[in-house]
């Protein structure tokens, strides 16, 4: 199954970067390509001894046997994106792509061949292909999962009032937790932190141990919310309960080490965070650990994870990548080229913040204040938006601005990493040196 999914993954590389597309393109155009089968790789042999493992592997072999397998098919593209949701292995939406082109052969507009090659688009963050597709399955059918992946895919885009409407028409359709935890980040991404709370709190009253994946999901949301109004202990409820329907789920675990990160209780912290990191060998995941290293005393360990970091950064997530570099102050180039292209496939609020950030790293402020204006655009309360909003206004030598960032940063500190809380310190103490900023009363 390795050697498959490395097969596959060379088509998620490619979709990372313009110039790896126009060679990917050349290859399609050459005169002796031949087109994968998309049944040979469906249908190669898997491996593992889990439960969806072993469903996998019993689906595969009635399509081998049987003639009808349309069904079939699109049931084992779901099996696929259930697996890649379990292993955080992009190789297995590829493979559930697989499944959608061969329906798609057989009926070109079907909507179930199509919304399942949307969902595994928007996972693999192509999210305009992945709008489009959604646009197509509404026309065709229109159920609750499809104004859901539409809204998803434009929420990723920073088209939030065309997601608040998709959202909406999901719930008209099913107000169940799906859509009330979808509008629960929509609010936080508006500002609303005190309804996004109260719809996630909904949503987790809905979970269900029959799907604990999704359960996990809800539940890490909410502990997420929580602990960033500075209520740690129902935090902590939430990630227990996330723990108890799905052991081990890495963001639960992300959240809790960052919580630990938070408390000062970083020999915890480190436990929990290589735990983390080595389910998902991802930036975030590894950036976390590299900070828990650091405090933890660690530095050697700390430069292996970094390398790490820096070597499957650029095709696992670009973003973070560039936001780290930036953030180190290290290879400021690569960070600004990241960011640049990050942003072309992906204009959210967050986007224009790596890119900001990246601007800033190579001098150019105002230009990276201009972006950092379209990143606080929507009042999203989020600590790293407003540390970069301040230490920008603090380098274009607006003190009264800086001040305003720093404070609002201040009370949201407890959500920053350890080295951004030094450097939102130090930007404090040249401003207030006869002051401290705290913890932002955070419960314990």
């Amino acid at each position: 199954m390795k050697k498959v999914l490395l097969i596959v993954c060379c088509f998620v590389v490619a979709s990372c970067h313009k110039r790896e597309e126009q060679k990917s393109d050349a290859i399609l155009a050459s005169p002796g390509f031949k087109e994968p089968d998309p049944l040979a790789l469906m249908l190669a042999p898997h491996a593992g001894e889990g439960r969806l493992d072993a469903q996998i592997r019993q689906l595969q072999d009635q399509i081998r046997s049987r003639h009808d397998i349309g069904t079939k098919v699109e049931e084992l593209g779901w099996l696929y994106v259930a697996k890649a949701r379990e292993s955080f292995d992009a190789g297995y939406y590829k493979l559930a792509e697989q499944c959608a082109v061969w329906l798609e052969r057989k009926d070109p507009h079907a909507p179930e061949a199509l919304f399942l090659r949307g969902h595994v688009l928007h996972n693999l963050h192509r999210f305009k292909e992945a709008e489009e597709l959604a646009n197509d399955v509404i026309a065709r059918r229109g159920m609750p999962a499809d104004f859901g992946l539409l809204g998803d895919a434009l929420m990723e885009q920073g088209k939030l009032e065309e997601a608040a409407g998709a959202y909406q028409d999901m719930a008209d359709l099913k107000p169940d937790l799906h859509a009330m935890v979808r509008a629960a980040h929509l609010r936080w991404l508006k500002g609303d932190l005190a309804g996004a709370i109260e719809l996630a709190q909904d949503a987790a009253k809905s979970v269900s141990p029959r799907d604990a994946d999704t359960a996990a999901w809800v539940l890490t949301r909410l502990a997420t919310y929580e602990f960033q109004s500075g209520a740690v202990a129902a935090a902590r409820v939430a990630c227990t309960e996330s723990e108890s329907l799905r052991a081990e789920y890495p963001p639960t675990l992300l959240l809790r080490g960052r919580m630990l990160l938070a408390e000062g209780n970083s020999a915890e912290a480190l436990a929990v965070l290589k735990k983390a990191a080595a389910l998902v060998p991802l930036p975030e995941y590894l950036w976390n650990l590299i900070e828990a290293l650091q405090a933890n005393g660690e530095l050697v360990e700390a430069r292996r994870v970094e390398s790490e970091l820096r070597r499957t950064g650029v095709l696992s997530d670009p973003r973070t990548l560039a936001l780290f570099l930036a953030t180190r102050g290290e290879d400021s180039r690569l960070s600004l080229r990241l960011a640049e292209e990050e942003l072309e496939n992906r204009q959210d609020i967050f986007s224009y913040d790596a890119l900001a950030w990246a601007l800033a790293a190579v001098g150019r402020i105002e230009d990276a204040r201009n972006r950092m204006t379209k990143a606080l655009r929507e009042g999203t309360q989020d600590a790293r938006l407003f540390f970069h909003a301040a230490v920008l206004a603090d380098r274009a030598t607006d003190p009264v601005e800086s001040a305003k960032w720093a404070g609002k940063a201040a009370a949201l500190k407890h959500l920053l990493l350890p080295s951004e809380r030094e450097q939102l310190s130090r930007l404090a103490a040249s401003q207030f040196p006869n002051q401290s900023i705290g913890l932002a009363g955070a419960e314990k």
